[in-house]
């Protein structure tokens, strides 16, 4: 049997959703960062069960001043010679340290004149803040800029500095305008952003701290468990005798891997790497497979039950469960995935017609039957089924997720065990495809495997099965500890971007910015025409046409942020319900890491393949393209809100059905096959992206219409063929 593939991670191709690459950490800064991390971790576990007495924004003041300095220590400033890649400089600990301070400064019970004197007296000093508060306030912003610099790029800062810009320039501008306001001077801005609960102390921090790192934690506990490498030696098995089972074992690869990691980027990348020898045997081109991994890793932003970061500010927004959200993502999900599966049958039947199943026994060994996968290790979807069933019962998401990596925890002892005892008894005949699936220490830039290494496996079959001893205990402890911490650092660069977002959400309530932008949507929604529909379905294009280029700037947190400030309230005016307005936002935002020039998960599946990254951002979007539209169907009509499952269970139904047959007339016309056709011609395939862009509109009338112009195109289609064939006939 052939070696094992390459593995390539996301930290080592320095790409991911919302970071850049960290440092790898070793020495006194590596053990100093991952205990620190390791007790913000319980700290953050701590505060589900019993909270700080002082309450949530006290906990948020404590929480950023652990975390910020961590971002200053783990990643690089990239300042020429002020910069060093295998550790932190002076200024970097300069820096942590002067962040440290200025973070707990709220908090310190030391009396400086008018200023300090501990929480309660900062607070009470609201709207007139003392000449220190201002200075601390002033230095928070710079460090919280700079943190989200060296984590994310120079994009979001200067967004944020934009939006400063507004907020302190605003009354320079014609008073006519209608984005004119009287202008904030600099004590109001620290005001709003260090002494409030709209700026660095918001909703995008609150939801950071209390929700996304724990499910980052848990995410990280799955793969240390070994709960990762199975989903994809699952997907594996499944597919490996249909001839389109290459790509199909790809995206339901991203699906399953998805489900646990919430990161489009690092799920195309750690399936990629196990993945692309299959596609390259099936005679996949790099560029062409690229972008099916890609397509299929940002699905994992949008799979329950761990969706991505934006999900839990939508939940907080509206002030609904996460349960809820998760149920509202559903159905959009399957679709998504419906579209990615129908292009990949298209192009395994017009392209790769001939390339042999990943499991041919020509190449080998085949790998273990998904039954017997499923039977040995099936356990490691419990906990995922844990998360949904407390969930259901009414347990917060919090705890839920508590539980669940508690589970996935113990879970990590069979796993260990099962891997060393079919290590003895099957050697390598049933090893799935041979490939091991690594995860990353939190984008530090090492890897470690989930579970045996390869040399741990080699060990182990020598052996009579596994040896418990106390010292393989103690290291099976260190370990799950090191999986906390790790969990913990990966958050950091989401930490840093929810609380740079809070500049934006702060300065858009101060000004009154968003109602204003929101209101010239909708004119310039009108322009066209003054019906309700037109202006409605004006005013959504433009919105999703906005979020796309958002997108390509800022990363998916702060890209929802921005939309929900200024395009949320756009579409609450025209009576949008606020679900389907929220959902809409979300899953444009999400969708912006498939568009060129500037799709991160297409970038690090092309570092994979070996593609060109443009081609394969091309590639990316054409499978994701019929997802696109989707989004649309929540605000067009009231009837779109039953993709999101609200509604009785007939209209639920309905309406998914003309969806999927609208997904599967756009993979159609996109992809150049009509099931049951064969291949279609330029006339056929504009006929079918008609037919699917009508059935997208949720509506009996529109949907009958869909339904008869897809019968125009395969109609079209026979013809096409007919005439090759006549053509092709000596």
């Amino acid at each position: 049997m052939s070696a094992a593939p390459p593995v390539v991670t996301a930290a080592e191709l320095g790409v991911d959703d919302e970071e850049r690459p960290a440092r790898v950490l070793s020495g006194f800064p590596g053990r100093l960062v991952g205990v620190v991390a390791l007790g913000l971790a319980l700290l953050s576990v701590w505060q589900v069960f019993r909270p700080l007495a002082q309450g949530s924004q006290y906990y948020l003041v404590i929480f950023l001043a652990v975390a910020l300095p961590l971002v200053y220590l783990s990643y690089r400033s990239w300042w020429g010679p002020l910069d060093r890649a295998d550790g932190p400089s002076v200024l970097d600990w300069v820096l942590a340290g002067v962040t440290l301070v200025v973070c707990l400064y709220p908090v310190l019970p030391i009396g400086i004149g008018d200023a300090g004197g501990g929480y309660d007296a900062f607070l009470d000093r609201q709207g007139m803040l003392a000449p220190l508060d201002v200075v601390m306030g002033g230095l928070l912003l710079v460090l919280v800029l700079e943190a989200c610099r060296r984590t994310t790029g120079v994009i979001l800062p200067v967004v944020c500095l934009v939006f400063l810009g507004y907020g302190y320039y605003g009354g320079l501008l014609p008073q006519d305008w209608s984005i004119a306001h009287a202008g904030l001077d600099i004590d109001q801005i620290v005001d709003a952003l260090y002494n409030s609960g709209s700026g660095f102390y918001g909703t995008p921090l609150d939801v950071a701290a209390s929700y996304i790192v724990l499910f980052t934690l848990y995410g990280a506990v799955l793969e240390f468990s070994g709960a990762a490498r199975f989903f994809v030696d699952l997907s594996v098995s499944l597919f490996r005798r249909s001839k389109s089972a290459a790509g199909r074992t790809a995206v339901a690869s991203g699906f399953l891997l998805g489900t646990v990691s919430g990161s489009g980027t690092a799920t195309a990348v750690s399936t990629g790497a196990v993945t692309w020898p299959i596609l390259r045997k099936a005679g996949y081109r790099p560029e062409q497979a690229g972008g099916m991994l890609a397509a299929a890793g940002v699905g994992a932003i949008l799979s329950p039950p761990t969706l991505g970061v934006a999900a839990f500010i939508v939940a907080e927004y509206l002030d609904v469960s996460y349960v809820t959200v998760l149920g509202w993502a559903l159905i959009p999900t399957l679709l998504y995935y419906l579209g990615i599966l129908l292009s990949v049958e298209i192009d395994a039947r017009r392209f790769h017609a001939d390339g042999r199943a990943p499991a041919d026994p020509a190449d080998g060994p085949l790998p273990t039957p998904w039954w017997k996968l499923l039977g040995r290790f099936g356990y490691h979807f419990s906990s995922l089924i844990v998360i949904v069933v407390l969930l259901l019962v009414g347990m917060s998401a919090t705890r839920a997720v508590v539980y669940a990596t508690a589970l996935a925890l113990l879970l990590a002892i069979p796993d260990r065990m099962l891997r060393s005892t079919s290590a003895t008894d099957e050697g390598k005949s049933h090893s799935p495809v041979g490939a091991d699936l690594t995860k990353t220490s939190a984008g530090q830039g090492i890897t470690e495997s989930t579970g045996n290494t390869n040399a741990d496996r080699g060990s182990a079959s020598k052996a009579d099965g596994p040896r418990w001893s106390r010292k393989s205990v103690g290291q099976f402890v260190i370990e799950a500890l090191r999986s906390l911490s790790y969990g913990m650092r990966s958050a950091l660069p989401v930490v840093a971007v929810c609380a740079a977002a809070g500049v934006i959400t702060a300065m858009t309530t101060k000004t009154g910015l968003g109602a204003q932008l929101a209101s010239l949507l909708v004119k310039a929604g009108s322009v066209l025409s003054d019906d309700p529909a037109v202006v409605l379905a004006t005013t959504a294009v433009l919105a999703a046409i906005a979020l796309s280029l958002l997108g390509l700037a800022v990363p998916v947190t702060a890209s929802f942020v921005i939309g929900w400030v200024i395009i949320g309230p756009a579409l609450l005016d025209l009576h949008v319900a606020a679900p389907a307005a929220a959902m809409f936002v979300f899953y444009f935002s999400v969708l912006s890491e498939v568009t060129p020039p500037t799709a991160l998960a297409a970038v690090g599946a092309a570092a994979v393949t070996g593609a060109k990254a443009m081609p394969t951002m091309w590639h990316a979007l054409r499978y994701a393209l019929p997802a696109f539209l989707v989004p649309l169907m929540f605000v067009l009509t009231d009837s779109g809100q039953h993709l999101l499952g609200r509604g009785a269970v007939l209209d639920v139904l309905w309406v998914s059905a003309a969806a999927c047959v609208g997904v599967a007339a756009l993979a159609a016309a996109t992809g150049g096959w009509l099931f049951g056709i064969g291949a279609i011609g330029p006339i056929a395939r504009v006929i079918a992206a008609a037919a699917g862009l009508t059935l997208l509109y949720p509506n009996p009338v529109a949907t009958g219409i869909g339904l008869g112009l897809l019968v125009v195109a395969a109609v079209a289609g026979l013809v096409e063929r007919a005439n090759r064939t006549s053509t092709d006939t000596p």
